[in-house]
């Protein structure tokens, strides 16, 4: 069964925790928490850090540290590792910078991590909403940012992603982010006009995306060194929000091995829909690459779109492409008459390993 995108009764009934409202309020979350960011309490010493490592998992934390990393590819001078098991890589010690992010506070992998690193003598902050993370934050005497709770993570990607550019900022590792920022957060609000639900589907690129996409296997290709990040939350919002497997990958590295791919069936290729995330820093060599695959994959396909970016700063063309994917992968679960929020799959893994780790 099918759901009208433009039946707003039905889109409300389906969406229980008001996934949708969320989102296109997402311009009053980034301005909310570039005001919260600028509070980072506590004292650091810059001068040590020669090494960044995020601890955080998921569409909230590890999607925040991976469009960071993206973003300030070639700005920051000094190494950013995201790492999201229940240990450490080695080298860590008082000159690692490390910020420990759940937003829950319960995820078991983080808190796990943390605790290796306090062994290490490592500079430590913490962004959290709350849980068992909060309170062994306190007690360390950590630098802690609380953040605002009560929402999925992967829906509160400004109040990870923003403070995280803030302390970076603070610490004089990065540049003046101000204008960026602002930036981002009016084109948000100006997407919003575009992509909210009483925007009808003939209007509403996000809508006309995601009827395209039924019954299709989405592919998410980005650019190296920038969309790449974009690309994988894309793919990540098609799990958690969609409930379908995604596929992603970035140029020009795919055109060395999964192209090839594409010289499958028909019957097997058929399965797939292509989006191609356009920047304005793909270069040439890149655009080239994108207009080529675009023209292999629309004819063999079941569908191949190019999307490309809103704004100036990079900020904002980053965002601009996530905005578009967080509309696509809500709209594509409420089409199939499904709850975007629910995670079920990911709570049964949850019971599963805490009866395993109570036998």
């Amino acid at each position: 069964m099918y759901i009208d995108l433009d039946d707003l009764p039905a889109l409300t009934r389906l969406d229980s925790a008001r996934a949708l409202e969320d989102t296109v309020n997402y311009s009053r979350q980034f301005k909310k928490a570039w005001q919260l960011a600028r509070e980072w309490p506590g004292d650091f010493s810059p001068q040590r850090i020669r090494r960044i490592l995020i601890l955080g998992t998921g569409g909230g934390s590890a999607a925040a540290a991976a469009l960071l990393s993206a973003y300030l590819f070639d700005e920051l001078t000094i190494p950013l590792t995201l790492n999201q098991g229940y240990t450490i890589p080695a080298g860590i010690d008082r000159n690692t910078l490390a910020i420990v992010i759940s937003y829950s506070g319960v995820t078991r992998e983080v808190l796990a991590a943390y605790e290796a690193v306090k062994a290490t003598g490592a500079q430590v902050a913490v962004i959290t909403a709350g849980g068992e993370l909060l309170g062994t934050a306190r007690e360390e005497g950590h630098p802690l940012l609380v953040i605002p709770g009560g929402k999925m993570p992967r829906v509160a990607l400004g109040y990870i992603f923003l403070p995280l550019l803030s302390l970076l900022q603070r610490l004089g590792l990065i540049g003046d982010q101000e204008a960026a920022v602002q930036e981002t957060i009016n084109l948000l609000a100006d997407l919003a006009g575009e992509y909210a639900p009483d925007v009808k589907s003939a209007n509403n690129l996000a809508k006309t995306m995601a009827l395209e996409m039924l019954g299709r296997i989405p592919v998410i290709y980005g650019t190296l060194p920038f969309t790449d990040a974009v690309a994988r939350r894309w793919k990540n919002q098609f799990g958690e929000n969609s409930k379908l497997m995604a596929f992603t990958n970035s140029f020009p590295a795919l055109h060395h091995d999964e192209a090839n791919g594409w010289d499958a069936s028909p019957d097997h290729l058929g399965h797939f829909y292509f989006t191609f995330l356009e920047d304005a820093e793909d270069g040439q060599e890149n655009s080239r690459r994108i207009e080529i695959s675009y023209a292999i994959l629309s004819q063999r396909a079941a569908g191949a779109r190019r999307v490309t970016y809103r704004g100036i700063s990079r900020l904002a063309r980053l965002f601009s492409l996530v905005y578009l994917g967080d509309f696509v992968t809500l709209y594509l679960a409420l089409a199939r008459d499904l709850d975007p929020t629910p995670v079920g799959v990911i709570d049964k893994i949850k019971r599963l390993m805490m009866a395993a780790n109570t036998d």
